[in-house]
């Protein structure tokens, strides 16, 4: 089974859906000596069996894969049916306010129709799992939620190490209790989605080496910290905090084998250059979920999005699209970590070993 220990820098590379994690990319890091990560999140089983195939073309060294937990499976929070249809309630509400102002839009500008909410959707988990037993990916990593033991124990008896996203110490020891054998521990930094288990809860803002301490003292699990790092000193400083390694992930996001778009790569020029909104936040405008990206027009239009992950993710899905289409960086998300200013257009190979030198 693969264990941290084996790696010969101290470093994975973020899990990052919707574009930016490619089989290059995870296969540098990993050649690096690093493990790379793919994101199976809103991927086809048939489009993530196609990625494990060309990583393993591109590297002989371990990598990982990414799943989202849906909410049927998710032990840690809420997911009654109760929950369930207020949450589908309030994702239509958002969707008739989104459709109304499309209809409002500047004359001659065609905006689309926002989608609808799809509650059978589970972004094909079940299909998922059975494929990285099957091809026996050397790490599975969840986000978003908490599978019951019984996931683990399946997955450890195939000799697939096992790692859970967590933002605080209640999370962290549910994620033990039920198995996992890594915590990729997430700070308030970090880019993208936060890792809650419990989506309806908002992420502390207690520092990352202040929740590696929390962690640790609470688990005896191997930590990964998450969240912010991007020059060397942040990598020692979190290994100095308990932790045995580190992910990157808004580090890479420029990086040559990166598959962010073309958008996601100006606006992040941009906000280093001065020619706008140089801030990030954190917004559920997107997706339903709290992530953090450059601020931009969507996400201060919308600042009470309600707590409706997956439903908005697909409701905006239309309106991304055609935003990316047309090069509008306004009404896209725009992942991105508070130290993005340290994304380089480099190989990733270089931006990793660089938190190591020597």
């Amino acid at each position: 089974m693969f264990t941290l220990n084996s790696l010969s820098l101290p470093v994975l590379g973020a899990p990052m859906a919707g574009g930016p994690s490619t089989p290059e990319l995870a296969a540098a890091v990993s050649n690096a000596g690093g493990l790379g990560f793919l994101a199976g999140g809103y991927k086809s089983p048939d489009a993530v069996r196609g990625q494990i195939t060309r990583t393993r073309e591109l590297t002989r060294r371990p990598f990982g894969l990414n799943i989202f937990v849906p909410d049927h499976a998710n032990t840690y929070a809420d997911t009654s049916q109760e929950k369930q249809a207020g949450k589908l309630a309030a994702s239509l509400a958002y969707r008739e306010a989104l459709a109304a102002a499309a209809q409002e839009g500047p004359a001659g500008t065609v905006i689309p129709e926002p989608g609808f909410p799809d509650p059978q959707d589970d972004d094909c988990w079940q299909a998922k799992l059975e494929l990285v037993l099957r091809e026996r990916v050397p790490a599975v990593s969840f986000t978003f939620g908490l599978p019951g033991p019984d996931v683990f124990a399946e997955l450890a008896g195939q000799d697939i190490c096992t790692v859970v996203t967590v933002t605080n110490e209640q999370e962290a020891r549910a994620a033990a209790a039920a198995g996992a054998h890594l915590l990729c521990v997430q700070g308030p930094e970090a880019g993208g989605h936060r890792g809650t288990l419990d989506s309806g809860k908002t992420p502390g803002e207690a520092s990352l080496t202040d929740l590696l301490d929390e962690v640790r003292q609470a688990c005896p699990l191997p930590l990964v910290a998450a969240g912010g790092i991007s020059t060397r000193h942040d990598a020692a400083a979190a290994l100095a905090a308990g932790a045995s390694a580190v992910q990157v992930g808004t580090l890479l996001l420029l990086a040559n084998e990166a598959g962010t778009s073309a958008v996601h790569r100006t606006a992040l020029r941009d906000a280093v250059l001065g020619r706008r909104d140089p801030r990030t936040s954190v917004t559920r405008a997107f997706s339903g979920r709290p992530a953090r990206g450059l601020t931009n027009g969507f996400m201060r239009a919308h600042p009470d999005a309600p707590d409706a992950y997956p439903f908005l993710n697909q409701i905006t899905g239309p309106l991304r699209a055609a935003a990316a289409a047309s090069g509008n960086p306004e009404a896209v998300s725009l992942w991105a970590g508070t130290r993005y200013r340290h994304a380089a257009e480099e190989p990733a190979q270089a931006s990793v070993r660089r938190l190591f030198p020597g």
